[in-house]
């Protein structure tokens, strides 16, 4: 206090260089605070818990911690060496590993492929979903899929229709649903920033001539006679039959072009609902007409959604919903798919070999504890037994009954961005 009553002029150089170095070990300060950090990071301070101030070199490396994309990749390496030890893991690409594992069960052994993904690492590549062809009823082995999307990694996806290839569960790939949901079965959602789980409900309706009519789904095959189906040129040139006493609507934009008993057309740059026309009569006339369409969950700013059950892992606790999703179908010990994501946000695909010898397959019970085991804290089943094939740099690595795998509907593809 006495150096400042004595000096009691500064220049204005002195001035702004003090406040400069203030305001900058402020915005350090703000930064290291835990209060501050996302929570992905935040386990990263459960080892820098001294409440004395850090000095500014101490906070600068703390803020470098944080941000520095070598850091990221030293911690992603880390877990993978620890988590994997004594087992060969195989760099598929930056970010990207591929482990081979044998497991065994009741003194039998379980063949195992995983691969992990972070994907702040692997900068270069996106994860998504792919179907087998530019229409939905179609059919691709997962070597055609990932070799068509210019994949490094690919799996099988989630359950179809055997005889047409059409997804059967909610299907979203950049933003544009392409199937809606069966059962509300639990679907994953993959978003710029990382992944979130649930049970998928459609919410969609067409409001007009001052009426609000519920759409019960998109591109999927008729389960009642009463619901209302919505048809893009995704599923084909022309929409599937009406139900009796049924009738289809052409839409183009916001108006009613068509309408008729028979199948009609699909336009381009439309759709055709077909149901009852107890309820799609209600629109007959109709000026103009609007539809909207959500899920529920609500998740914005996904961009990819891929469906399967039952869950394997549920907020850190196994949790298998297999009756609640109808899967009882699925039960037993069988080559299995499953994908789940841990608190730092790796994404995780594992294909299990069954139905032999020298692998015998998971149960459900199994395959939820495997992933749980490898720090999944949420984790789904995908389609499995004949469809597990998981394909890495040009191969399919493990050992499908069919060899290559059969044709099915869609995959879930490490592929290289655009540009990439």
């Amino acid at each position: 206090m006495d150096t400042l009553l004595e000096k009691t002029e500064f220049s204005l150089l002195e001035r702004t260089c003090e406040y400069a170095l203030t305001a900058s070990l402020f915005v350090i300060l703000v930064l290291t605070n835990p209060f501050s950090q996302t929570p992905i990071l935040a386990n990263d301070l459960l080892a820098n818990t001294a409440t004395t101030t850090p000095t500014l070199i101490q906070a600068s490396k703390n803020v470098k911690g944080y941000v520095d994309p070598v850091e990221v990749k030293n911690r992603f390496n880390a877990r993978i060496a620890t988590k994997y030890k004594g087992l060969k893991v195989n760099d598929v690409a930056e970010g990207v590993k591929h482990i081979k594992m044998v497991k065994y069960y009741n003194g039998k052994p379980v063949r195992i492929n995983i691969v992990e993904i972070n994907r702040q690492v692997a900068q270069g590549y996106e994860v998504k979903p792919a179907i087998a062809a530019s229409t939905l009823a179609n059919k691709r082995t997962v070597r055609t899929i990932a070799q068509n999307t210019n994949s490094i990694v690919a799996i099988n996806g989630g359950f179809f229709k055997p005889q047409t290839g059409v997804p059967l569960g909610t299907l979203m790939i950049n933003q544009k649903i392409y199937t809606g949901p069966i059962y509300d079965r639990v679907a994953l959602g993959i978003f710029d920033d990382g992944y979130e789980v649930g049970r998928v409900q459609l919410d969609a309706k067409i409001t007009g001539n001052g009426q609000v009519i519920k759409i019960d789904n998109i591109n999927q095959p008729r389960m009642l006679s009463s619901y209302i189906l919505a048809y893009t040129r995704d599923w084909g040139k022309y929409a599937p039959a009406s139900p009796q006493y049924g009738v289809q609507l052409q839409i183009v934009g916001n108006k009613i072009t068509a309408a008729s008993a028979n199948p009609l057309s699909i336009p381009e740059d439309g759709y055709v609902l077909v149901g009852p026309k107890s309820q799609l009569g209600k629109l007959f006339g109709a000026e103009c007409v609007n539809v909207e369409i959500n899920t529920n969950p609500k998740w914005e700013n996904v961009q990819h959604i891929i469906s399967g059950g039952p869950y394997l892992v549920k907020d850190n606790q196994i949790f298998i919903d297999m009756t609640a999703q109808k899967l009882q179908s699925i039960g037993g010990r069988n080559p299995r798919t499953a994908i789940g994501y841990t608190k730092e946000n790796d994404l995780i695909l594992a294909a299990v070999d069954g139905r032999e010898g020298s692998s015998i397959g998971l149960t459900l019970g199994e395959l939820a504890n495997l992933m749980k085991s490898l720090g999944c804290t949420n984790a789904i089943n995908l389609d499995g037994g004949g469809s597990t094939v998981m394909y890495v740099n040009g191969q399919i690595v493990n050992h499908p009954a069919q060899p290559g795998g059969i044709a099915l509907s869609n995959a879930l593809v490490i592929s290289k961005k655009n540009g990439g």
